[in-house]
């Protein structure tokens, strides 16, 4: 076994890993598989949720979307034959009033708030979103609520079972991958639940993405955007704007928010050739002016863009359908600047004011308290949406009481997956001087019993543990950087922060963070918490976790702290984890 192999086997047992060496040691490795053994379909829960998992696609699968991502109809094609075998035809979904949102950054925070506001008058409403947190059945609610393990249960073996019956050996795919499965089951249970509305968040794509087999939606969001996924959509914000523009609709009205330029014109470009009617929502500030200001159940300032955008939405779709107090319209103008008309501006009704209210998101800025901890759990990983969580996190951090009695220590819990640049991401982190960073895979326990909602095929256990020793290089190497800059500069506080939040002289590097490697969630969180939560109590942590000189100094700067923050972001998966860990009734 190389030297290398033998490190990262230790990394299951060790929590934690000197930084900067480390990294450099290891050269990338395969193994490990986790792909399951065949086993009969059984009738329960996790028997399909392990099934399910079994449809993940593989990277000769994505190498083939990312060859084919000129070709959206190829997609489009595919996922029809797919609805067939699974007993509907297109025209079928028709039948559901589905609101479709894409965009890169707070689409999935847009369609709960417009879920909620449409739910508050009464309507019964289906969700499709993606990805989820804690189980599967999140990505398919009824009323706001995930589908009952029963009811998921019962639909995923209906269908499995039906498209194991019309297979014919001719495509090239005799099952939908994981995310297609999904789309199709969602699309059976929303026609047999009767639900009124459906609001249908887009995958990652746009143009080629399987929602987008949806023909008649009744109208189209998209969130703001950014870079991401650029080896799916492209790798400048233009091109991605170009996929997600695909959405649209002949004659289905769509509405989108202030975007840079570039983006913003090839929304404009590709809703005029595909004739449909593209609006500019205004912020939601002219929709406050002359009534209440707007309480919104998500924090975050960036959250107001989402909740313009839903109000339109919601709106949008009231109108459609002569509902009775959808908001009486105020004095608009065009938007002349932008060369795109203006979304109407009107005064939300009481029913939006409490949908926009009662959302609920988990994982997007959420913050749990808990004794001497906060917890501050954001699944951002794009450059924009990390922009968001950053001012999110420092603004709720001079917003709070300050303790009485010790010190306060900021600690960062980060992963990041996918084409994704890390250090881009963690660089704009620095301003929040963090005391330790600490980087682990999206893996809940070392043992996958019990996580089969969370089960991630497309890689291996070395691939995630050397992503992760690569982000603690990314960040000692920033850290050496802001502090080779700070070192003759006296260093600067945040408004309204006491004098010095670090704890020198306990720190050995007091303008420098430590860092360390976990190998699972579950061990990152025995550490940061040291049983001081009152919810999360695991069992002993095994032999060797606190063995790492920086992890037992830590310990003792851990337990003597009069507060706590924690932030977990950089993926909604890592977040995930962290809740199926700190709620257990989330698991339930």
């Amino acid at each position: 076994m190389s030297r290398a192999r033998s490190h990262l086997r230790s990394a299951l047992f060790l929590a934690a890993i000197s930084p900067l060496s480390a990294t450099t040691r290891f050269g990338a490795r395969r193994g490990l598989s986790a792909w399951p053994a065949p086993q009969e379909p059984g009738m329960e829960y996790q028997d399909a949720v392990r099934t399910l998992n079994t449809l993940q696609t593989n990277a000769s699968y994505l190498e083939k979307v990312k060859r084919q991502r000129g070709d959206p109809q190829t997609q489009l094609e595919a996922m029809e034959l797919f609805l067939e075998r699974s007993g509907l035809q297109v025209e079928d979904l028709n039948q559901l009033n589905i609101i479709h949102v894409t965009g890169t950054k707070g689409k999935g925070s847009t369609c709960a708030f417009t879920e909620r506001i449409l739910r508050s008058y009464g309507l019964k409403t289906g969700f499709f979103s993606s990805p989820h947190l804690v189980q599967v059945r999140e990505r398919i609610r009824i009323n706001g609520q995930p589908i009952s393990p029963e009811l998921f249960t019962k639909h995923f073996w209906r269908l499995y079972q039906r498209l194991e019956e019309t297979k014919d050996g001719s495509s090239c795919a005799s099952m939908p991958a994981y995310f297609r499965f999904l789309t199709l089951m969602a699309f059976h249970v929303f026609l047999q639940e009767k639900v009124d509305l459906a609001v249908v968040e887009v995958g990652i794509g746009g143009a080629y993405d399987c929602t987008n087999i949806i023909r008649k939606p009744v109208v189209c969001g998209v969130s703001s955007l950014g870079i991401d996924h650029t080896s799916l959509l492209g790798d400048t914000v233009e091109k991605i704007a170009w996929q997600k523009g695909g959405i649209f609709k002949r004659g289905v009205p769509a509405f989108t928010v202030l975007q840079p330029d570039g983006p913003l014109a090839v929304l404009r470009d590709r809703a005029q050739q595909i004739s449909c009617p593209l609006y500019l929502c205004p912020p939601l500030e002219a929709l406050e002016e002359g009534g209440p200001p707007l309480t919104l159940g998500l924090e975050g300032e960036h959250q107001r863009s989402n909740a313009a955008l839903a109000l339109q939405l919601a709106r949008c779709w009231l109108q459609q359908k002569d509902h009775q107090g959808i908001g009486e319209l105020k004095a608009s103008r065009p938007s002349l600047q932008w060369q795109l008309p203006l979304a109407p501006i009107f005064q939300p009704t009481s029913h939006m004011q409490h949908g926009l209210r009662d959302t609920e998101w988990p994982g997007r800025t959420q913050v749990l308290r808990r004794g001497p901890l906060t917890w501050y759990l954001d699944g951002a990983h794009t450059v924009s949406s990390m922009q968001a969580c950053v001012r999110w996190f420092r603004q709720e951090l001079h917003g709070r009481e300050k303790p009485d009695g010790g010190p306060e220590v900021r600690v960062l819990l980060f992963n990041s997956t996918g084409d994704r640049d890390p250090a881009a991401l963690m660089k704009l982190l620095q301003p929040c001087k963090f005391h330790y960073a600490v980087f682990c895979p999206n893996l809940t326990e070392m043992s996958p019993t019990g996580n089969e909602d969370q089960q991630n095929f497309m890689v291996t256990l070395d691939q995630v543990l050397l992503r992760c020793l690569t982000h603690q290089q990314h960040w000692s190497l920033l850290d050496e950087g802001q502090a080779s800059l700070n070192l003759w500069n006296t260093p600067s506080t945040e408004p309204g922060a006491p004098t010095s939040l670090l704890l020198a002289p306990r720190l050995p590097h007091p303008l420098s963070t430590s860092s360390l490697v976990f190998s699972c969630i579950s061990h990152a969180l025995q550490w940061i918490s040291q049983g001081r939560d009152p919810v999360f109590q695991p069992p002993s942590p095994p032999r060797g976790l606190l063995a790492h000189p920086v992890a037992g100094h830590g310990a003792s700067m851990l337990r003597e702290a009069a507060a706590i923050h924690v932030l977990v972001t950089g993926s909604l998966h890592l977040v995930g984890g962290v809740l199926k860990l700190l709620e257990p009734s989330l698991s339930q």
